[in-house]
């Protein structure tokens, strides 16, 4: 069986594998773009389907193509943030090659074995460009015999998913957040489990909360100390972008608990966390406040005041009196969405790139193997790594040192 030979493999065609083909190519490096389904697959059928972008239309995108079907303060559907993409990689010319999935990754002495669906590949550069949500995180906490339907936010799409009843999110990120209100917007009873969370305003004094990241430096942090990567946000751009309220959302009626923690005989516990993790949200929330007043005035900025962006309702009771033990049965629950996040995935590459949890050993992206690269995932280099303008600023640093490697005795003098 004849064996190809390419001298750059993208494994991945989303927003990182379409924004590496891109610097790539303007490079003039020669490459492929693998893809096991249809580009931008991800935002299509793993997602709910009333989905929108969580930033505004003139901030997530590439910067040389606009939403031209959007005002650039839309938040766009998640079917068009595909479209967005498929139209870029055409605009580009990307070399992508759908329907091939790539099984295994081989580090080799000079090179890598690629073993895919259609064939074998022979690549010297790999970039793998799966993106950050690689595996679904499903606790194993309610026993499937507990006969209550259990779903991780992946696999949620809209309220008529679900059986009668009432719905237990956990999770109260940007997803927990979204899918919970819609269901109570359905007339479905919910019930939310939240956890720590920063908790900023959607916009502030006429601005968006991404552009006030971008004017605090926010979006350029690195990490600031080990296992501190993960940062939950709620934040969203449904109903044409509001500031996630909790205290708002009970008062609508949704019943509001602290992380979930152990489950017998039919009772879920929860952590007496409730009030504390509203609280620290509350505080995130004011000292983007307090930050954007302080810039404005420095910089003399000509902005609106909001003084009653401050103002905030009472505590329900569910935070004066919080629930520690929730009989399922008797609460009506018939369906739980584990709204708990992602894990990476990196077992289909044989190569010694990985600490001893699995996660990529990396700077910006550039493995400790020499040809092996990491791009679109969380805090690959600072914080916007993982989203649209982040990762194509990523790519544009990766295409680079891909090019420079190629020159002769690059690759030697780097290695010695």
């Amino acid at each position: 069986m004849s064996v190809e030979e390419i001298d750059t493999l993208v494994i991945g065609a989303g927003q990182a594998g379409i924004a590496i083909s891109e610097h790539l190519g303007s490079r003039g490096v020669p490459h492929l773009v693998l893809e096991k389904n249809r580009i931008a697959e991800n935002w299509r059928s793993a997602r709910w389907d009333s989905l929108v972008a969580n930033g505004p239309a003139w901030h997530d995108r590439f910067p040389n193509m606009d939403f031209t079907a959007h005002g650039p303060d839309d938040f766009v559907p998640k079917e068009q943030v595909a479209d967005y993409f498929v139209a870029y990689a055409e605009k580009i010319g990307a070399p992508i090659r759908c329907g091939v999935e790539v099984t295994s990754v081989i580090q080799q002495a000079d090179r890598f074995r690629v073993e895919t669906s259609d064939g074998v590949i022979h690549a010297v550069n790999v970039v793998s460009a799966t993106g950050a949500f690689q595996r679904p995180i499903m606790p194993s906490v309610v026993p499937a015999e507990a006969g209550i339907m259990q779903i991780h936010s992946h696999a949620y799409r809209n309220p008529s998913q679900m059986p009668e009843g009432a719905v237990l999110v956990v999770g109260a990120g940007s997803s927990g957040t979204q899918i919970a209100e819609e269901l109570l917007r359905s007339g479905r009873k919910v019930y939310l489990s939240i956890g720590p969370h920063d908790r900023p305003p959607r916009r502030y004094r006429g601005r968006d909360f991404v552009w006030w990241l971008g004017a605090l430096g926010i979006w350029d942090l690195k990490v600031p100390a080990p296992n501190t990567e993960h940062v939950t946000i709620a934040v969203s751009g449904a109903y044409g972008g509001n500031t996630v309220d909790f205290r708002r959302l009970a008062a609508r009626g949704m019943n509001l608990l602290g992380r979930a923690g152990t489950y017998d005989n039919g009772i879920l516990h929860f952590a007496p966390d409730l009030a504390d993790n509203i609280a620290r949200g509350d505080a995130n929330y004011l000292s983007l406040l307090d930050r954007a007043d302080d810039y404005a005035a420095k910089n003399g900025l000509d902005l609106p005041e909001e003084p009653e962006a401050r103002e905030m309702l009472l505590d329900p009771e569910s935070m004066t009196n919080p629930t520690l033990s929730l009989n399922l049965a008797d609460a009506g629950i018939t369906a739980i969405i584990w709204a708990t996040g992602y894990a990476q995935d990196f077992g289909w590459i044989e190569a010694d790139a990985f600490d001893d949890k699995g996660r990529p050993i990396h700077e910006r992206g550039v493995s400790k193997v020499p040809g092996l690269y990491f791009l679109g995932l969380p805090w690959l280099s600072r914080r916007a790594s993982s989203f649209i303008w982040g990762v194509w600023h990523d790519a544009d640093h990766l295409a680079s040192r891909i090019a420079e490697q190629r020159q002769p005795g690059a690759r030697a003098a780097s290695a010695g």
